[in-house]
Order: C-alpha cells, then structure tokens, then sequence
C-alpha cells in the first residue's frame, strides 16, 4: 500500500504570479496607448520577475510558467507603448506651447 501512496503524481500550482501578469499583460497592451498602459506595464513587469525568480528558484514545483511568461513579455511591450505615448504627448505639449508662442509673437 505504501508503494502505491508513493507512486501519485504531486499537484503543481500555477506559477506565483502567473495570472496577475496575465491580466496586466493584457491591460497594458490594450491602453499602451494610454498613460494607463505605462502603469499597467510597470506592475505586470514586477509581479512577472517575481514570479520568475520564484520558479527559477523552484522550477519542478509550477506549472503554468508559459502563461506568465507571455504576461512578462505583453507587460514589456506595453511598457514600451506606455513610455512612446508619454514621450509623443511630451514632445506634442512643446510643440504646441512653441506653436502659440510664435503665433502670440506674430500677432504683437
């Protein structure tokens, strides 16, 4: 009988984090054009190098570590998204404020 109790498979859990990466992945691609894209970016990154380290620590006892990470890569990907959006809403602030300038200064 022992033998038999021996022999069952051990159930694995997702990958910590896995899911919550998931979801943020997703998020930051959806509103990567969005200032919202940058933050969603940010934490999907965190919670999936968590979740990394910890199956990298422990790489028998997960399952599911594809789905984190392709949450770790969407979070990537639209924390870059989120960075290009500030930057060109930036840079479209400048021009805009220069633009008024000279059209103040035309006007004088």
């Amino acid at each position: 009988m022992e033998q038999l109790n021996n022999q069952l498979p051990q159930k694995q859990e997702n990958a910590p984090n896995s899911v919550a990466t998931l979801i943020l992945g997703i998020l930051s691609l959806v509103t990567g054009c969005l200032f919202a894209g940058l933050i969603f970016g940010i934490i999907g990154v965190v919670l999936g190098k968590k979740g990394k380290n910890a199956v990298a620590s422990n790489p028998g006892a997960y399952k599911g570590t594809g789905m984190l990470s392709a949450g770790y890569i969407m979070s990537i990907i639209g924390l870059i998204l989120g960075a290009v959006s500030v930057l060109l809403f930036i840079i479209m602030l400048i021009a805009g404020v220069s633009y008024l300038d000279w059209i103040y200064a035309l006007m004088n």
